[in-house]
């Protein structure tokens, strides 16, 4: 991406003004044993003055009890507890730096089909909003390019790598389809109801044809490919090539999609594709159509939990959002759907999500587990267990409430430093001196 480029450039003429939000403290690597900790594992219960053993990548011990080689650096955790590492599913985090300055931002392309278009290429390791986020407990995050129909594919990240290469768990994690909408955008929309639909009709056509060019270009690649002998080899053509591995089912499709009527089309959709592996993002009513989404076995991204969608909608109803999804039967994933300044907060809104109905189990499983689960990295995130990647966090309480500090956090093993563009403002402003005018 060219912006890419730009980006770089606009950096480094930043560098003197940026200089001091640099975090200089670097990450350790090696052998560590979390001792005395409350350890909620997620997917294997809860353990009391536990011991977790990591070493260089890896958690190689999740107990009660272990003999701590003498070579290991002990952290004792004793009235602390320890969770895996915080996940939120739907961001543009590394992909854009400055929302008002379009130079910083490198998350969309010209047109409206662009399934070859990489976020792992557009990412920035060096990004001021990661150490602000994964000092809060997040690990890990999906960026989602977002313009026309299909942005283009997600990629996974680490937020802890001084390359996108060192980052990226999966650097196709998904590709984003914006869902065409069948309503009026909004009370400004005088539109009549034909021309909405008529509107709906041709973009819905537009993707079908461009997803029906998709199939076709895939099994004519797999006919030649399967017997080349006398036959000419097809012309490759980018975007179909970047189609292959997602009408195969082996990306999931990220369809953003909020309203009851909209995810219902999205549903149908969906539905008409058996090899499809798919994803609802959004889902602001998604509590109106939870069984028909469970019926489905779709998972699903919820980020709207502070507003309601309709003014008659009970002031709780985007709380309870998640909750209700959950209840039916839907694998539910929180996101804070806020791009990137807030992404640091994701645990905050699974909290409301608990408070509201969810119940703290579920939602902690919301922002762990069943992200992993979704985007097929449940081997290597998502809980606390023997040999998976060491992504986890040490805080001194329920990390769904404001008042709990991160003490510790580690990403891939490293012991990542507690500070942050937030920490060196406030350490800046907090006794700063009066100045006389």
């Amino acid at each position: 991406m060219k912006k890419a480029i730009l980006l770089t450039f606009f950096m480094i003429c930043m560098g003197a003004q940026l200089l001091f939000a640099q975090i200089t403290e670097k990450p350790r690597f090696g052998k560590f044993a979390i001792t005395n900790g409350t350890i909620h594992t997620v997917t294997k219960g809860t353990i009391k003055g536990g011991i977790v053993l990591i070493e260089n990548h890896t958690i190689t011990f999740v107990g009660d009890n272990a003999k701590i080689p003498s070579d290991y650096e002990v952290i004792n955790a004793s009235g602390k507890h320890v969770y895996p590492g915080f996940f939120d599913a739907n961001t543009r985090l590394g992909l854009e730096e400055v929302s008002s300055v379009s130079l910083t931002q490198d998350y969309a392309e010209v047109g409206d089909f662009n399934p070859h278009m990489k976020a792992f290429t557009a990412v920035n390791p060096n990004s001021v909003s990661i150490p602000v986020t994964r000092v809060n407990g997040i690990t890990n995050v999906v960026s989602i390019p977002s313009s026309g129909v299909i942005a283009g594919k997600a990629v996974l990240l680490d937020l802890w790598g001084y390359t996108p290469d060192d980052m990226a768990v999966k650097e196709s994690a998904g590709l984003h389809i914006e869902w065409p909408n069948a309503m009026r955008g909004g009370s400004w929309d005088d539109r009549p109801d034909e021309e909405v639909q008529k509107e709906y009709e041709k973009d819905l056509k537009e993707l079908n044809d461009f997803w029906k060019q998709a199939e076709f270009y895939d099994e004519m690649m797999k006919q030649y490919e399967l017997d080349p002998e006398g036959r000419s080899q097809p012309d490759k053509n980018i975007k179909m090539e970047a189609m292959r591995e997602v009408v195969a089912g082996d990306v999931p499709v990220i369809i953003s999609v909020n309203r009851e009527k909209n995810i219902k089309n999205a549903l149908d959709w969906a539905n008409e594709k058996e090899d499809l592996n798919v994803i609802f993002a959004g889902v602001a009513e998604g509590w109106r159509m939870a069984d028909e989404l469970a019926e489905a076995e779709i998972p699903v991204i919820a980020s709207s939990l502070y507003t309601t969608t309709r003014d008659y909608d009970n002031y709780q109803r985007p709380y309870q959002n998640a909750g209700l999804m959950a209840e039916a039967g839907v694998k539910v994933m929180i996101s804070t759907g806020e791009g990137v300044e807030n992404v640091r907060n994701v645990g905050f809104h699974a909290g409301y999500a608990a408070t509201y109905g969810m119940g703290k189990e579920e939602a902690l499983k919301a922002v762990t587990i069943n992200p992993a689960e979704a985007f097929g990295v449940d081997d290597q995130l998502g809980s606390i267990e023997q040999g998976k990647k060491a992504n986890l966090f040490i805080s001194d309480g329920d990390p769904f409430e404001p008042t709990t500090h991160i003490e510790h956090v580690f990403i891939n093993g490293y012991k990542i430093p507690m500070t942050s563009r937030h920490d060196q403002l406030y350490e800046q402003f907090l006794n700063r001196d009066a100045v006389n005018r």
